[in-house]
């Protein structure tokens, strides 16, 4: 008989195509203390020398639990039998030890569908995969519904932030049913978080060597660590930082850990957003809902149009990297000048010391008129001398093309453009002379930019972008909850996590034979 017992909230999804290598990395992730493993074994040339492979693994690890899948081809999967041929493989795998076995909604519909050689034997999860977008899904889950099953899996692919949103309403819409619901790809990452804090029966991560077997997953340690997925949750709170590209941000670890510290209990999630998407992320925010949320490159400008009311500060500066909700209503302010002010004070007198920003989007205009306000003599140079001089007529700066900035010497650079930023780390906004004493590199993906690094080289003092960071951030923090901010647990975490970074980073670069 099946076991009555809750399947973990974490699913390792296994699909390699040889049996021996499929035994190999279950049980490194066995080893690493994973207990619910999916074997795809329709990922293997002949699905039945899976079989051997489950009675092995399980021998070695009694208390594990394995779901067993052999989807078809035409339903995106690899396995070119019948659907006869399917349930005979998956009622072969339950007598060799699974506990659960995935079966796609196309086959189990069929009128000749042998499900019952089945139920009662192992837990049924019935699934149904759109590769292409996020479909209609009320009339979806009518369809599943129809065949009965221990619980039901909905993946689609997310094409804008409120899919995300869509799936994860089917958890309200029916709360009495067991429900995995999850969108792929990255921007449909938050559901992976999301699905089992809102109620769902488990999550899937991607194995801890290999890729995973759908766009989106993420390594079972970060989900559990990081974002604590197989926790109880009451009513938690959600934040998050939106960006294009997202992946690179190292706010989820330091904000989550800092939300741990404090014991709010909160979630703090990136959200993929494209520079044509802020409306429809608006959709997500007010329905998930958000309580507030960070924002970085493209969005610091053009969020300003969909927010309620936002501070004098931040309206001068005209980039917005702070959200919050307050009585209903969503307000803006910017604690980028913070992040920029606090480092250089401890290092110079700003009153009439010479500054060079390299730069002029929401970052570069945030260090202009907090430098202004602070009495320094300001310049502004960057590849676009046309935004160059706006910037520099909004605060009575001289504009400056890179060759004439290049020229000059002042008292502190401050680099506020992507330049050098993860993945193009050997790029260098400047190419002669460091033309400044004091360099700030705003970057701090990787923590030591070539810029800083040829700064340094040529005798110059630097400021890595990571105290900015910290700075900015620890305020967010305080915004966002109320709270005193962690600093000493959010500069840790912000350090594990670009050192993790950093070591993925040659990872990647030595499994592709190249740089990235």
């Amino acid at each position: 008989m099946i076991s009555r017992a809750p399947l973990p909230k974490i699913c390792i999804a296994l699909g390699l195509p040889d049996p021996a290598r499929l035994l190999e990395h279950a049980r490194r992730e066995a080893d690493s203390g994973e207990r619910f493993l999916e074997f795809r074994l329709d990922y293997l040339p002949r699905p039945e020398d899976g079989l051997p492979v489950i009675r092995k693994f399980l021998e070695l690890y009694p208390d594990a639990t394995i779901l067993a899948t052999c989807r078809r081809h035409q339903n995106h999967g690899r396995f070119n039998g019948s659907i006869e041929e399917e349930f005979r493989i998956l009622g072969a795998a339950v007598d060799a030890g699974a506990r659960a076995v995935d079966v796609e909604i196309e086959s189990a519909e069929t009128p000749l569908a042998p499900l019952h050689l089945l139920e009662g034997k192992a837990h049924i999860i019935l699934s149904y995969h759109n590769y292409e977008g996020t479909p209609a899904l009320d009339p979806l889950m009518k369809r599943m519904l129809r065949v009965p099953a221990s619980a039901y899996k909905i993946v689609t692919t997310a094409r804008k932030p409120s899919d995300n949103l869509r799936v994860l309403s089917l958890a309200r819409s029916y709360p009495k049913t067991p429900l995995i619901l999850l969108a792929m790809t990255e921007m449909g990452f938050p559901t992976r978080v999301l699905c089992t804090v809102f109620g769902g029966v488990y999550t899937y991560a991607a194995p801890s060597l290999t890729e995973g077997t759908a766009a989106g997953q993420v390594m079972a340690r970060v989900l559990r660590n990081l974002y604590r997925v197989d926790r109880p949750w009451k009513s938690p709170k959600f934040f998050g930082v939106i960006a294009d590209p997202v992946r690179h941000s190292i706010s989820p670890a330091v904000h989550n850990r800092a939300l741990q510290a404090r014991r709010v209990e909160a979630l703090y999630l990136p959200f993929l957003v494209s520079p044509l998407q802020l409306k429809d992320f608006f959709t997500l925010a007010e329905n998930l809902p958000l309580a507030g949320f960070s924002v970085t490159i493209p969005h610091k400008h053009r969020i300003l149009r969909y927010l309620d009311s936002v501070d004098a500060l931040t309206r001068q500066i005209g980039a917005v990297n702070t959200v919050f909700r307050k009585a209903g209503k969503w307000k803006g302010a910017n604690t980028d000048a913070d992040g920029i002010l606090i480092p250089l004070r401890k290092r110079i007198k700003l009153p009439k010391a010479s500054v060079l920003i390299a730069g002029n989007g929401g970052t570069a205009r945030s260090a202009a008129f907090a430098l202004k306000e602070a009495g320094a003599k300001l310049a502004v140079t960057g590849r676009n001398i046309d935004r160059v001089r706006a910037l520099a007529k909004l605060v009575d700066a001289e504009a400056l093309t890179m060759e004439q900035a290049e020229a000059r010497f002042f008292d502190v650079l401050i680099h506020a453009t992507p330049v050098g930023m993860w993945p193009h780390t050997e790029n260098c906004l400047f190419s002669g002379e460091i033309p400044a004493s004091l360099v700030f590199d705003l970057v701090y993906t990787p923590q030591e930019t070539l810029l800083l690094k040829r700064a340094a080289a040529a005798g110059r003092k630097v400021i890595p972008g990571l105290e900015m960071f910290l700075e900015q951030a620890a305020r967010q923090f305080e915004i966002f909850t109320g709270e005193t901010a962690p600093r000493a647990a959010m500069e840790r975490a912000a350090l594990e996590a670009l050192r993790e970074q950093e070591e993925q980073s040659h990872l990647h670069s030595g499994r592709h034979g190249g740089s990235l």
